[in-house]
């Protein structure tokens, strides 16, 4: 069945095309080390001859050992000169190859062998798989309206954000730089976000379709006859084709006369491949399918091929439906693709989903090429999974599949569709009454998600999970979930449904015997503590997990877990301080315990770092104890070789520790106190050089069931509950006493990454295990006078707003029919940002359908601005305990608060400026507000400036049909589409992850060769296991383009570097915080290879972004300006770099304060760059401030204090000079000087990667009496060393930034 849908997917996504493309570039790259390096790689990879039966008749393929035939096939299928051949079989001295062997098991096979291509008979599946290709290769497919996927998914800019001549390295400074007109002050435009017009692909052929003669009758099937085809070609004329076994030909047929037998000489067209035989019946076609294929060769190929591991991402700002990016043709075979690809029957695309999950879980993973080809079909199945589960989710919400049981109330209702089961995220049958009903549902199957993905990742042998997607669509969830074999089952009386955990509430509990050694392995990793519950009769039961995790055996055998919401205790502080519980009498609670729901718990990443605190703990009174005796040190270190097994520290790592020696040593805790960026852990790493400590002995879980109604019967039990009571209260004092205090504390003080938008944000809080809940935490505890934390705090709010806004959105859309969504939308879209340019905003639903549906909820349409404002205060305060009411929404902050709202309910707008103020008098109507262009309203701009630019675009608006609407910021036709929001449990894989990690751990021990292969290899099985366009091969792209620029191959980061680009816009989106970060790196790295004309270019497309996430004046936009100043430094550009520098400065004062280090490094910066401009009396200025600075932080002997002071001595007596000098500026002396040999890598030092550079030319010889010129020479040739000082104190923060963002 995998072969079938891979065929299915090879052919009809040509997805496998980057795979190979990609992989096969990245092939040769990596080779050309490995030669050098001689290691064992390069002999598996060599060239053969393929012999073809056409012209060209032969071409050579490199091909590697490792591959499967397959790939050999798919590269062939994908190669230009091969492009016709589909259906074919591989032969090898006379004998043909099985396509499903790897390439090492064809008997000969040898460098420079020569393989045959022999032309197969066509299946009717092959027939049709053929004809999809094709019309997919020329161009002959139209735009697709794929349901599942929003307008323009996977949308890339990376093409069109390079200038045209960026090739062009050097210039001189009298051209226009490419940040020649940037603003600083001005808010973000959202027009960055669209990719320019692009001229249309040639046109191949007119159509190819299927034919209304299709199928064939009985008699001629039997016949070898497979598909009839309509084909018009350019020139106008219309040819019936038939599709035989042997291949294709012209027939007789016309559209009113059917005789499909091939036409008599001289036109007897025919060929075994329908691309031959079109470019035989039309003469122009191989002129224009060269055009074609020139025109898609100038895009990379990555931005042009199909996602088919992941789902792409949508963007929020689309073009309007009658812009040349979404235009839609017309194309008669877009309706038949579904038959295309799945034949009448469409039985193929039915999947037994669990048997398939749970098969390839099984399978074998001892070999690393069995580990890989495991791997590489779980992340195919999961992508797989997800989509289909997704497609019916949104036909569920859309109420197009019947329910199984139509007589019980919408949220008890239940739907199978594709072999999924769903059910919606509400509490429909009473299960979670006393725990907070629809809201408590909503959570329970958020975390049940998150729980499957966890166990999946575990990949514990014998314990097997449902596929499970949750889909947040037009205001429901929604839960896919595979069919688990017997969970249906009518059991007989007195058998339980469930075999291990709580049945039925938790009035039973059944404790199978036969699941305790896989939950044991799953409590371990998970660090839950083996604890007894007791049933309604109080029975006591010994349970490996919580009460609430269950376990079932199919009717495969096989042992099931299902709901994994409960992995963690619950956060008891946050439950007792504000959740009470539901009254009898449906009273209203009181107002300060009124938390929506009680499933408040804590996360796995809070519980492994409270671990690792314990850890700590254990091991300073180990040593305190073997201080006090050396005896017991002894015979510590004899049980220590029993340690390696036990060890309790983290999963992933304990793996690799165990490899390297059964004997575990304190050092072994090290690098992990440190990735938790705690600073006591460094101090603890210095003691653990010196002494080891046996921590067999140590043991930390947590009992999830604590708080949750257990009632423990014997005084051993209660002793023992009670000791476990008060070790979950302590991990959550941990949490509020000192992880969100020294997460706020490293913030302030700029150690970790500043987040730019809500989900930078929620990652950064979730890595150190925060809860969203305490956002209002964070506020309270950021409203302090520091400008990093003022930043902090509206970020916080920004979120807090937004979340709001898509509880109550959802709330209001979830029993309103879908052709009313763009109208809700629209409307609390106004109420929420659009107050101020229309008070009374008015809801644009549809009159004549409303009364349609007498059952649907209408309320939406009294909302008013005031009135959303009261709904979201109340939601911040249900929900973060925080009241908004001194502050709301910032003026100049509309577009991102938008944005956010967007992205969270999947919403995908017209791209256009949204006019959030009055711009002109109100009389004005004919301004019609949706052509106005201030952005954000933001004070930045005078209001003259906006009525100008609102008169210029306001006429293209005019010849609109809406142009009578109400004058309000959003209309209904404004929101083109919504899209779901996807929650998924693909596992990552760990095979790839330990390469990876191997790689930097060899790095950083200076194995520089060896770590070089290892991050090769990585990133071949990150592209092997998840196909190239995968969130996962962003990051690790990424990553391993900064380490091979530290490694110096900085024409390899560049690649890499581009492609992280290109991966995280399709996959993350356009504007994602990860897609800036890849853009600056980028920029980095092609002014590193001397390219810094396009690296500008980049480095601004960053700058516009982040302005539309964030707005201006980022805490961490610092380092990006400084480093754009540099380059413009190298680029002669004088006077702008200076400008530049200023820029940076004024964030910097902002955000440091006036007298930080920062800020005196910068200022020496700034008055080099002054005195490079030839402004020598404010370089004496700037360069006395930084002196006063360093003086007073650091003191007079400090060697920054000594080099500023020698500084403002040189450039004082040069301002004097130039005073005297400045009659004889026309000689053109310093201008001449200006231009002297400044090597163009200078500045890459300053960029913060490479050190040898930073370091090399350190402090020349000081001379007291200079001139000018020499001053100018010495600006030049050492401005490096002093901002890579600058940089080195804040690239780490970008590093940081990337992890954390």
């Amino acid at each position: 069945m995998a072969a079938a849908s891979n065929d299915v997917s090879d052919s009809t996504t040509a997805a496998g095309a980057v795979e190979k493309s990609a992989h096969g570039q990245d092939a040769a790259s990596e080779q050309q080390p490995d030669e050098n390096g001689a290691n064992g790689h390069a002999d598996n990879v060599f060239q053969v001859t393929v012999k073809l039966p056409h012209e060209p008749y032969q071409t050579q393929i490199m091909l590697s050992t490792q591959e499967q035939v397959q790939d050999l096939r798919q590269s062939i299928v994908e190669t230009p000169q091969t492009f016709q051949y589909s259906c074919f079989h591989l032969e090898h001295d006379g004998k043909r190859i099985n396509d499903f062997i790897e390439l090492s098991e064809v008997p000969g096979l040898k460098p420079d062998a020569e393989l045959a291509l022999v032309e197969d008979p066509y299946t009717e599946k092959e027939a049709r798989m053929h004809v999809i290709r094709v019309r997919e290769l020329i161009g002959a497919s139209g735009d697709r309206t794929d349901t599942l996927q929003g307008i323009m998914a996977g949308l890339s800019l990376h093409d069109t954000v390079a200038p045209e001549d960026a090739g062009g390295a050097k210039h001189d400074g009298a051209e226009q730089s490419v940040l020649g007109d940037y603003d600083f002050s001005a808010p973000g435009s959202v027009k960055k976000l669209l990719p320019r017009p692009q001229d249309p692909a040639p046109k191949t052929i007119k159509a190819i379709s299927v034919s209304p003669w299709n199928p064939p009758p009985y008699h001629l099937r039997s016949k070898g006859h497979l598909l009839y085809l309509h084909v018009t070609t350019n020139e106008g004329d219309l040819h019936q084709i038939t599709s035989h076994v042997g291949g294709f030909y012209v027939n007789k047929s016309s559209n009113t006369k059917f005789d499909p037998f091939p036409r008599p000489a001289p036109k007897d067209y025919s060929a075994h491949s329908l691309l031959t035989l079109i470019s035989k019946i039309s003469p122009s076609f191989e002129a224009s399918f060269t055009s074609l294929l020139e025109h898609n060769a100038k895009k990379d190929l990555l931005t042009i091929f199909q996602l088919s591991n992941a789902i792409p991402a949508n963007p929020w700002l689309v073009p309007a439906p009658n812009s040349s990016h979404t235009a839609h043709q017309s194309d008669l075979a877009r309706t038949q693709e579904s038959y295309l690809i799945s034949g009448v029957e469409n039985t193929e695309t039915l999947r037994d989903w669990n048997e398939e999950f749970q098969s390839t879980r099984e399978m074998q993973k001892e070999a690393v090429h069995d580990r890989v080809f495991r791997e590489r079909l779980t992340s195919k199945l999961f992508a797989d999974y997800n989509e289909a589960a997704t497609r019916g989710a949104m036909l569920v919400a859309r109420g197009e599949i019947a329910p199984l049981n139509p007589t019980e109330a919408k949220d008890a209702q239940i739907f199978v569709y594709n072999n999924i089961f769903y059910s919606f995220g509400a509490d429909g049958v009473g299960t979670f009454g006393t725990e907070g009903g629809d809201e408590a549902a909503r959570v329970a199957v958020g975390k049940d998600v998150v729980g499957v993905r966890t166990v999946n990742n575990l990949d514990i042998q014998g314990l097997f999970t449902s596929g499970t997607v949750v889909v947040d669509y037009l205001g429901k969830r929604i839960v896919g979930q595979s069919i688990v074999p017997g969970i249906f089952k009518q059991r007989d009386p007195g058998e339980h449904q469930i075999d291990y955990g709580a049945v039925e509430g938790k009035e039973i509990v059944a404790d199978d015997k036969s699941f305790i050694p896989l939950f044991e392995q799953l409590s371990k990793a998970l660090r839950v503590k083996r604890h007894p519950v007791w049933d309604k009769d109080n029975v006591r039961h010994e349970l490996e997990g919580s009460v609430e995790t269950k376990g079932l055996i199919g009717t495969d055998g096989r042992r099931y877990a299902l709901d994994l919401y409960r992995l963690t205790p619950l956060d008891v502080s946050w439950v007792e301080e504000y959740w009470s519980e539901p009254d009898k009498d449906g009273e209203a609670k009181p107002k300060d315990k009124d938390y929506p729901h009680r499933m408040a718990t804590l996360r796995p990443e809070l519980v492994e770092s409270y671990g690792r605190l314990k850890l700590r703990e254990y091991i300073k009174s180990e040593l305190a104890k073997k201080t006090d005796t050396k005896k017991e040190g002894e015979e510590a270190e004899k049980t220590e070789a029993n340690g390696g097994a036990k060890e309790p520290v983290e999963k992933e790592e304990e793996a690799k520790d165990s490899t390297e020696g059964k004997e575990v040593t304190k050092e072994s805790a090290g690098p992990k106190e440190e990735s938790s960026e705690s600073k006591d852990s460094k101090e603890d790493a210095e003691t653990e050089e010196q002494e080891r400590v046996d921590i067999s002995g140590f043991q930390f879980a947590l009992n999830p069931d604590v708080f949750c109604g257990q009632h423990p019967q014997s005084e051993e039990d209660k002793e023992e509950w009670s000791k476990d009571e008060a070790e979950v209260r302590a991990a959550c004092s941990y949490l509020i006493t000192d992880i969100v205090p020294r997460l706020i504390q490293e913030l302030k003080e700029g150690e970790v990454g500043f987040p730019m938008d809500g989900q930078s944000l929620s990652t950064l809080l979730h890595k150190r295990g925060i809860n969203i809940r305490y956002l209002g935490k964070i506020a309270e505890l950021s409203d302090k006078e520091d400008p990093r934390l003022q930043a902090l705090k509206r970020l916080v709010i920004q979120e807090m707003i937004a979340r709001g806004f898509k509880h109550f959105a959802n709330l209001k859309m979830k029993n309103l029919p879908p052709p009313f969504a763009a109208a809700c939308v629209a409307h609390l879209l106004n109420c929420l940002l659009g107050g101020e340019l229309n008070a009374k905003p008015n809801a644009e639903s549809d009159s004549t359908l409303k009364a349609m549906y007498p059952e649907a909820d209408f309320s939406f349409e009294d909302l008013t601005p005031e009135s959303l404002k009261k709904e979201l205060l109340a939601q911040v305060a249900l929900r973060y305990r925080y009241d908004l009411s001194s502050s709301w929404i910032e003026s100049s902050k509309h577009i991102q608060l938008l944005r956010e709202v967007c992205l969270k309910l999947g919403l995908q707008l017209e791209m256009k400026d949204y006019a959030f103020k009055k711009q002109a008098p109100v009389e004005a109507v004919g301004s019609e507000t949706n052509g106005a262009s201030a952005v954000n309203g933001s004070a930045m701009t005078s209001s003259k400036k906006k009525k100008n630019k609102n008169a210029n675009s306001s006429p293209a608006r005019a010849e609109s049909p809406t142009s009578a609407l109400p004058q309000q910021t959003f209309h209904a036709d404004d929101v083109l589409n919504i899209c779901p929001v996807i929650k998924e449990a693909s596992p990552k894989s760990l095979l790839a992850e330990e390469a990876l990690e191997a790689g930097r751990m060899s790095v950083a021990q200076d194995q520089k060769e060896l770590g070089q292969e290892l991050l090769l290899e990585s990133l071949s099985l990150h592209e092997q296991i998840y196909g190239v366009l995968h969130p996962e091969v962003a990051r690790v792209y990424h990553t391993l383009s900064n380490l091979l620029y530290n490694l110096e191959e900085k024409n390899a980061a560049v690649e890499l570097a581009h492609k992280a680009v290109i991966v995280s816009e399709r996959t993350l989106g356009v504007d994602h915080a990860d897609t800036v970060l890849n853009y600056l790196n980028l920029g980095l790295f092609e002014h590193a290879n001397g390219n810094t004309k396009a690296a500008l270019a980049y480095v601004r497309h960053a700058l516009e972004l982040w302005k539309v996430i964030y707005g201006p004046d980022h805490p961490d936009s610092i380092t990006t300006l400084n480093n754009a100043a540099v380059m413009l430094q190298s680029m002669k550009q004088y006077h702008e770099s200076r400008l530049w520098f200023e820029a940076s400065l004024a964030i910097c004062e902002e955000v440091s304060g006036k007298q930080s280090i920062n800020t005196a490094t910068l200022l020496f910066q700034l008055s080099q760059a002054l005195a490079l401009d030839k402004d020598m009396r404010a370089a004496v200025n700037r360069m006395r401030e930084s002196y006063n600075i360093f003086n007073s932080v650091l003191g007079p002997e400090d060697r920054n204090t000594k080099e500023a002071e020698q500084w403002l001595e040189q450039l004082t007596q040069s301002a004097v000079i130039q005073a005297k000098q400045l009659q004889d500026l026309a000689k053109g002396r310093v201008r001449r000087v200006q231009l002297t040999g400044r090597s163009s890598l200078r500045p890459q030092p300053s960029v913060g990667q490479t050190q040898s550079e930073a370091s090399g030319t350190a402090r020349p010889n000081r001379v007291d009496q200079r001139s000018i010129d020499e001053l100018l020479k010495y600006i030049e040739g050492t401005d490096n060393p002093k901002k890579s000082s600058s940089k080195k104190t804040q690239n780490p923060k970008r590093r940081a930034q990337k992890s954390t963002a």
